[in-house]
């Protein structure tokens, strides 16, 4: 089915008789609305996503584990930490831009605040990923280097009793090496899909806007 904007853009140009006639103004109020919702949006989402995670803490053995005060879980800490302050300040930013682009102005200013906003969605997901590979990577490491590190993993003790201490090391590195890869992988599709599709609206946006400025 036709999108609504692509219609009402050819009844602009084409001035059809069976049409409504809109003028340069209308479609370009429907094109900053919808750009206002897009990053709306995106602003939940960014929101829910750091959000949704602190359920784990209703679990006993998460509360249990995050409570633990070895040098190793304190590096994840640290981290977490960090992405989090991250994540927050990137939720500002799109606040941020929610706002610019809710104030209506003229369509060069918009579509500027559209590319700005597009540049922000995509450090954010680069951020997010590189956070999420780095942590796995951290585990690997410190599995590999630190016997407080490789002993703190669930289930290790039945790993010792059938394979060498080095064995377990090497196998759990690689194991949480590329676990981190997979699971960048998966989420950087989930990315790809979610904010993608927003990301694809918005420049949909920016090229309708300059289409009308030729």
């Amino acid at each position: 089915m036709m999108d609504e904007l692509e219609l009402l853009k050819k009844d602009w140009q084409k001035k059809e008789e069976h049409l409504p006639k809109l003028s340069y103004d209308e479609i370009h109020k429907m094109i900053w609305k919808k750009s206002s919702s897009i990053v709306k949006w995106i602003l939940i989402i960014s929101i829910l996503e750091i959000t949704l995670p602190q359920l784990l803490f209703l679990f006993p053995s998460f509360r249990s584990a995050i409570s633990d005060s070895s040098t190793f879980n304190s590096g994840y800490i640290a981290l977490s930490v960090f992405y989090y302050i991250v994540v927050i300040y990137f939720i500002y930013l799109f606040y941020k831009r929610y706002k610019e682009i809710s104030v209506l102005d003229d369509a060069k200013n918009l579509m500027r605040k559209i590319i700005s906003a597009r540049k922000t969605v995509l450090y954010y997901i680069i951020f997010s990923l590189s956070m999420l590979f780095l942590i796995f990577l951290y585990y690997a490491i410190g599995i590999y280097i630190s016997d407080e590190a490789l002993m703190s993993i669930e289930g290790v003790d039945r790993l010792l009793e059938k394979k060498s201490l080095e064995e377990t090391r090497n196998a759990l590195f690689w194991v949480f090496s590329l676990s981190g890869l997979a699971v960048t992988v998966v989420m950087g599709g989930i990315y790809f899909l979610l904010y993608g599709l927003l990301l694809r609206k918005l420049k949909r946006n920016y090229q309708e806007l300059k289409k009308m400025e030729v």
